[in-house]
Formats: C-alpha cells, sequence, structure tokens
C-alpha cells in the first residue's frame, strides 16, 4: 500500500547521486574536498602533529578546516630549518 504512494514520486523527491543537477554540484564538491584533506592530513602527518590528524580526518567541512590548518595553524607551529655546518 505504502510502496504504490510513493512510486510516482520517487524519482522526484529522491533523484538520485549521480542524476540530473545534483550531480552538478556533488561531484566537484567531492574532489575539492578529497583534495584538500589530503593535503591537510599530509601536512599533519608530515608535522607529526596526531591531533590535528585525527580532526581532520573526522570532521569533513568541505575543505574549510582543511584549507584553515594548512595555511594557518601549519604555518604557526613549522620548526625553524637547521643550518648546516
Amino acid at each position: 500500500m505504502m510502496g504504490s504512494y510513493f512510486s510516482g514520486y520517487r524519482n522526484f523527491v529522491f533523484p538520485g547521486l549521480m542524476a540530473g543537477w545534483l550531480s552538478l554540484l556533488v561531484v566537484p564538491l567531492l574532489f575539492w574536498s578529497i583534495f584538500w584533506t589530503g593535503w591537510a592530513l599530509w601536512r599533519a602527518a608530515k608535522d607529526d602533529n596526531k591531533v590535528w590528524f585525527v580532526i581532520l580526518l573526522l570532521v569533513h567541512t568541505m575543505g574549510i578546516l582543511d584549507i584553515i590548518y594548512i595555511f594557518a595553524i601549519s604555518k604557526k607551529q613549522e620548526k625553524p630549518a637547521k643550518k648546516k655546518k
């Protein structure tokens, strides 16, 4: 009974992840997020910053937190380079 009621509206209400106009928004955001998250996780691992690595791995903000970490937090925490003798 319930299936017949929603059968006519299924395509309108739930167009699917890759159907129509939704894919024009989702696919670019997916690549945007993967790029910034990967770069931020690499920087956190390289800087041996385990707390930020876990935060960046678990919290997904479409790259916003990742960009803040890369350009603001990671820069502040950089250690001075050792001079060669």
